[in-house]
């Protein structure tokens, strides 16, 4: 029986290593970027062989970041009465399953779309779950440098998402579409085997309930406020990218889709975690209210770029490049809402977990809807693409609009 993590860790020494359970926060980020990109990959796949049109592509991407953003709301109010490493399992559980069941229902159910939908609630179960608990915990454990240990934690999310590109893309290519369906198998494992993990790794104690900044201070902050607003267009500029870049490279732009999958969603997972990378290494020297404005434009002309640039190569490069644009938004924001508020515990990943989710649903959600309004209009499936890829835009230069208007929000706070 898991023991209540304060218990268990109230009497370790502090000489203790951390080491196992660092890599066991890195494994889960892993996890999330399977979650949540194994499906944008067979979305071609299902159009095919369930006859998924665009909106219901846009409703499973937008189900799966609503189930996230109920859950990081509940994690608010029960993480910290249930504890850090039951919370911690029962995420790598439900990303097992889910997994397991995106392989299993679609193909067995009488509506293949019910059974990708209730796979995709069950792995955003356990998505929502990660991202709430392990950034809390990567943030208790004893370092010099949490700035660089939080944007490399989240590095791993970038390098989980080029593994299953890289790894799902091959397969198909080597084993055939009719065969998709073991891969969401394949990618289970590494979940159930983090569930052991976090069952036996050492954990110290987070902020204690009565020395946590209530939320309600929180909202009063218009720095806090920035953080939300950042955090929002940040997940809507990477999910509506990341999601969308691989049928977009190979519907209207033309390209092949192992070309497209490897230089689309493959190369911008790759620009993402080298930005993460960077920031965790030099993080400290930046200034981040200028590092988040430039690469808040970049991304706006990213988006731009791929839209309206007829040469598919420059616009493939546009979307790998939206990747390294985005990069410093999401661990940037933490860092320096946890550096201004050391106290805010589990509540204040919460609400930050819970902007970026629904930011994460409204950028592709947008995409689609846009995509199927131009479809709507019989300009043909390629310019509805650039449309709704157009519209996305909207999101970083909301951005800029907020970095602009506020220079409150520095690293420092």
């Amino acid at each position: 029986m898991l023991q209540n993590d304060r218990e268990r860790t109230a009497f370790m020494p502090e000489t203790i290593s951390y080491k196992s359970t660092r890599m066991a926060c890195y494994r889960g980020y892993i996890v999330q970027g399977i979650v949540n990109n194994i499906s944008p990959l067979l979305f071609v796949i299902f159009q095919k062989e369930f006859g998924v049109s665009y909106a219901m592509i846009s409703s499973l991407i937008l189900f799966n970041f609503v189930t996230q953003i109920a859950v990081d709301l509940l994690c608010v109010r029960f993480v910290d009465k249930m504890g850090y490493r039951a919370a911690a399992v029962m995420a790598h559980v439900c990303g097992a399953l889910g997994l397991t069941l995106l392989g299993l229902l679609p193909r067995v159910l009488p509506s293949p779309f019910a059974g990708l939908a209730i796979a995709t609630a069950v792995s955003a179960i356990g998505g929502g779950m990660v991202e709430v608990i392990i950034s809390p915990i990567i943030d208790s454990l004893p370092s010099d440098a949490k700035d660089a240990k939080m944007s490399l934690l989240h590095s791993f999310y970038c390098w989980g998402q080029v593994a299953v590109v890289l790894l799902t893309t091959l397969a198909v290519r080597l084993l055939g579409e009719g065969l998709w369906w073991v891969l969401p198998l394949f990618w289970a494992l590494l979940p159930a085997y983090n569930c052991v993990a976090f069952a036996t790794v050492p954990l110290r104690p987070t902020v204690p309930e009565e020395e946590k900044s209530p939320l309600k201070t929180l909202f009063r902050s218009g720095v806090f406020i920035t953080a939300m607003v950042l955090m929002l267009c940040a997940g809507a500029s990477e999910l509506a990218m990341s999601q969308w870049s691989s049928l977009f490279a190979e519907k209207a732009l033309g390209v092949p889709k192992v070309m497209g999958d490897l230089l689309g969603p493959c190369l911008f997972a790759v620009f993402m975690g080298i930005g993460r990378t960077i920031y965790g290494i030099w993080g400290e020297k930046l200034d981040l209210n200028r590092a988040l404005l430039c690469t808040a434009c970049l991304c706006a002309g990213c988006y731009l770029g791929a839209a309206l640039f007829s040469i598919p190569l420059i616009s493939l490069l546009c979307c790998s490049l939206c990747g390294f644009s985005i990069s410093l938004m999401w661990p940037g924001v933490l860092s320096a809402t946890a550096t201004a508020y050391p106290k805010g515990g589990t509540a204040m990943f919460g609400v930050l977990a819970v902007c970026g989710d629904i930011g994460c649903s409204l950028g592709p959600a947008l995409t689609g809807a846009v995509s199927d309004i131009a479809l709507g209009l019989g300009r043909g499936e390629q310019w509805g693409l650039k449309a709704g890829m157009l519209a996305a835009a909207l999101f970083p230069m909301v951005l800029i609009l907020c970095l602009l208007l506020s220079r409150r929000f520095q690293k420092t706070a």
